[in-house]
């Protein structure tokens, strides 16, 4: 591989290899070892050691020598491995040690957790405030948050450095996915796991239960799993037949299954049957589902647009999502409010809540259909100019008062009180009182 040019790029790589989608930030992995971020900064989840949002990709200077194969986004942090370096980087807000440096501190430039050097990691994935890494060997470590037990330490204590799930110890894992609270894996006999938080059956094991170790979900109709993605609080596998199956919350209608009601356990997705599914991703509260030819389709909740068929309205059974010239979707991920694609034609699309320029069109405009990104696509018109973040790689460490730091999550109550947020979100009563869950608002 080509090490980027440490500058900005005045004709940027011709493609977008892989993209990942935080609560309110974007991150993109383009070839020639380019890695883009924008929207919300106000954590340092974008790297380029500041606090600013930024409306419009801009390359992460201080990742252009790393060689960069994987990102993911938690809610409000960032990672990205380095399979020639055998190193993960992680940066963004560092509360309950979700970036795994063994404090809570936050970081405005990527730094590699020191804990997992030299580990070959075959895959990595973020929760709101919890992180998984998959080794190439098939273990499992985890660390951050785990007041639901969803590190799967069996305990409810957070981890501020990487940790090793023993129960994966005889079980080679295949691939992990994280939601809020909760964390899914397939193992690589097809077996599907679940563990941490269940209130709502996001673990497919029958029950409203939280696990603080992982567990087998049996009633999957035989099928073996091989791609697995959760949403906040509901779960989306994929079997090797390309079947679609999913669980958990659906107040919204996220699970598509033409109603709203949660499912405890794998519920296939008739609506979709048909279809052979290759890739799947879950937001906030709505769900993305990719086709083997290239169609993509949404439902769940669509208060701005974020399901992207053109219009806001909550969708409780798969929509296929339209592009232009009838491109081909080959790359698809969920932000909390947002959605990104990518087509075979080089461009890359995204749609949904635009507030903090999570859209990377340059605006703040919420939009309810796919709309190229211009800096990042072929068939853009803008000169396809990437700004560089010119990182002080010296810099990057922020503190702060936790008290000044926190607000209850949007839609939620506290003893039965309605705690309104910047959001502008409705309240969502089918939360238990005693579900309190703190974000930063």
């Amino acid at each position: 591989m080509t090490q980027s040019q440490p500058t900005a790029a005045t004709s940027p790589p011709s493609r977008v290899l892989l993209i990942s989608a935080g609560a309110s930030h974007s991150v993109a992995l383009l070839s020639g070892n380019v890695v883009c971020s924008w929207g919300r900064g106000e954590d340092g989840q974008l790297g380029h050691g500041d606090t600013d949002d930024r409306p419009l990709p801009t390359q992460l200077s201080a990742l252009d020598a790393q060689q960069i194969d994987s990102i993911a986004c938690g809610a409000d942090h960032t990672l990205a491995y380095s399979e020639s370096r055998n190193e993960l980087y992680s940066w963004g807000w560092g509360d309950f040690g979700r970036l795994g440096h063994g404090n809570s501190s936050d970081l405005l430039i990527p730094q590699p957790i020191i804990a997992l050097q030299g580990l070959r990691i075959r895959q990595i994935a973020c929760g709101d405030t919890h992180c998984l890494a998959v080794t190439m060997e098939g273990q499992v470590q985890s660390w951050g948050r785990n007041q639901n037990g969803q590190l799967g330490l069996g305990t409810t204590e957070d981890s501020l450095v990487p940790q090793k799930i023993q129960t994966f110890q005889e079980v080679p894992i295949k691939m992990v996915a994280a939601g809020a609270e909760h964390s899914v894996a397939i193992a690589e006999n097809g077996e599907l796991y679940g563990w941490g938080w269940g209130r709502y059956g996001n673990l497919g094991l029958g029950d409203r239960n939280d696990r603080w170790i992982p567990e087998k979900v049996s009633s999957v109709d035989c099928d073996k799993m091989v791609m697995v993605a959760c949403g906040w609080r509901h779960t989306i596998s994929v079997s090797s037949s390309g079947g679609l199956y999913t669980y958990g919350w659906s107040k919204y209608g996220q699970l598509g299954h033409g109603n709203f009601e949660d499912s405890l356990v794998p519920h296939k997705l008739e609506a979709l049957s048909d279809k052979l599914i290759s890739k799947v991703s879950g937001g906030w509260r709505h769900s993305m589902a990719l086709t083997s030819t290239g169609l993509l389709y949404g439902w769940g909740w669509n208060k701005f647009g974020q399901v992207g068929v053109g219009d806001n309205v909550d969708r409780c059974s798969p929509v296929q999502v339209k592009f232009p010239h009838d491109q081909k979707v080959i790359q698809i991920s969920c932000g909390w409010r947002h959605t990104i694609a990518v087509t075979d034609k080089n461009n890359v699309y995204s749609w949904g809540r635009g507030t903090n320029g999570q859209l990377g069109h340059g605006d703040t405009i919420d939009r309810n259909s796919p709309k190229i990104i211009e800096a990042l696509s072929v068939d853009g018109s803008s000169g396809q100019q990437i700004e560089s973040s010119n990182t002080d790689l010296l810099s990057g460490k922020s503190g702060g008062s936790l008290s000044k730091r926190y607000a209850v999550v949007p839609d939620e109550t506290v003893s039965g009180q309605t705690v309104s947020s910047s959001s502008g979100d409705r309240l969502d009563i089918s939360v238990p009182e005693s579900d309190v869950k703190r974000i930063r608002v």
